[in-house]
């Protein structure tokens, strides 16, 4: 709303001592509501000039006062601007808060991001979030702090300080110093970048200092474990106990899709009859809520079979004696080399070998393997589908029948038309036909038995 009267004096305060040397003061009167501030800047008397309310002469010192309070003037009528656009009222208040920087937020980083993660641990509890979640966004707010104090020798930053560079630098720390991949280190900058557009939907900050960052993902080939691949994990005898328990649990993953949150707390009360009378798994996802109904395969009802009298399955109620996945993912690798299996094997591999190798490539619809997994889209499923070998040795097997069947049928076709013209043929040589169309007939049935043949 603009301002009906608006009056900006500069002068200087008469001190109770008397002295030359004076403050100079700024005065703003808006609607007939006046404030005076200090400008912090000292000048003498007799160099004043209040008329013009600026310092006399051309020295110098005279030149850099002058500037200082021209700037200020400047921003003053910026600021009012600023307000109009925002369609906010002009007072004195605001006006004096700009000038005295208390418009500007003091709010910091590391305690929105503190203040930001109690909230998210709170809403754990409520299902809105997975508590991995929770952990990842403590993990980069960890390294936040570490490249505070390492760059800027800090342990916390106001908001209104970060900029590009701030980011770049961010980025450029995880990669060197914490050793972090592409995709890895993208993804700590995303839930920083989190943050902060959550501190400019607050209005803490005008703009998002990551508005000029472009990071690009590496393309990871997440390739599923093949038939035979999974069928060696399965037939593999090992000498341990441990690695034969990961196996079996990375296996029963592989043959019901489950991810290893999910696993690990799957309880015998979550296995119930199904629709069609046989045993499924019915369960909610714990890390989006998602509802899950998968009918358990003879693999899996094999291993649970296997462990239903396990102590520790006794002992927790659940389905499996699943360890940590940190253990699991470290077993996993050392049953990899042991089945002489090349690419890298973890508790997510299983994941995508249900989805790709156990039903995709079974003929199992996508949109059935999306519920399966509890995904929201079939675009999301389509990451976990078949791989591109298979789908194209699939696609040219369909193509290939196509192609059989169509040379088949014309074959057929051809061999029907000699066998007619064959027959027409004997019945014209023993009746009336000119020559001329004798001729004719037995060139044509020379041409189809080329074509046969």
């Amino acid at each position: 709303m603009l301002e009906k009267s608006f009056g900006l004096t500069f002068f200087l305060k008469t001190p109770r001592r008397r002295t030359d040397l004076r403050y100079i003061y700024l005065r703003i009167s808006v609607d007939g509501i006046s404030k005076e501030t200090s400008t912090k800047r000292k000048w003498e008397v007799n160099r004043w000039n209040q008329k013009a309310e600026r310092a006399i002469g051309s020295k110098e010192d005279a030149r850099a006062l002058n500037y200082f309070l021209d700037t200020l003037v400047s921003g003053i009528h910026q600021c009012k601007t600023e307000l109009l656009n925002k369609g906010k009222t002009i007072t004195t208040q605001r006006i004096m808060d700009f000038v005295q920087g208390n418009d500007r937020s003091r709010a910091k980083l590391v305690e929105e991001f503190k203040v930001h993660n109690n909230e998210m641990l709170v809403l754990v509890s409520k299902k809105e979030y997975a508590l991995g979640t929770h952990v990842r966004f403590e993990t980069t707010l960890a390294h936040v702090r570490e490249f505070l104090r390492l760059k800027y020798n800090c342990d916390d930053i106001e908001f209104r300080e970060l900029n590009f560079e701030f980011v770049k630098g961010f980025e450029f720390y995880l990669k060197t110093v914490k050793d972090c991949n592409n995709n890895t280190a993208l993804k700590y900058v995303s839930n920083l970048k989190k943050i902060v557009l959550r501190a400019v939907a607050k209005e803490i900050i005008p703009s998002d200092p990551f508005k000029l960052f472009k990071g690009k993902k590496t393309k990871t080939n997440k390739k599923p474990l093949s038939k035979e691949e999974l069928l060696l994990i399965e037939q593999k005898t090992f000498s341990s106990k441990r690695l034969e328990i990961v196996r079996d649990v990375f296996v029963f993953q592989c043959y019901t899709g489950l991810p290893y949150i999910d696993v690990f707390s799957l309880q015998k009360s979550d296995i119930k009859k199904g629709i069609d009378g046989g045993l499924w798994i019915m369960i909610e996802r714990r890390k989006t809520g998602a509802e899950i109904n998968v009918p358990l395969l003879a693999q899996a009802l094999e291993i649970i079979e296997k462990y239903k009298d396990d102590p520790i399955c006794i002992e927790r109620g659940s389905v499996l004696p699943v360890r940590t996945n940190q253990k699991m993912n470290e077993y996993l690798k050392e049953i990899a080399t042991l089945c002489g299996i090349t690419s890298s094997l973890n508790t997510h591999k299983a994941r995508r070998t249900f989805a790709s190798t156990v039903t995709l490539n079974n003929g199992v619809p996508i949109h059935v393997v999306k519920e399966m997994l509890g995904h929201e889209s079939v675009r999301q499923t389509e990451e976990y589908a078949l791989t591109e070998q298979l789908v194209i040795g699939a696609e040219m097997n369909i193509l290939r029948r196509k192609l059989t069947s169509s040379e088949s049928s014309q074959q057929n076709a051809e061999i029907s038309t000699f066998k007619r013209i064959e027959k027409e043929l004997q019945l014209l040589k023993n009746g009336s036909i000119s020559q001329q169309k004798l001729a004719y007939l037995e060139k044509e049935i020379h041409q189809l038995k080329n074509n046969i043949l």
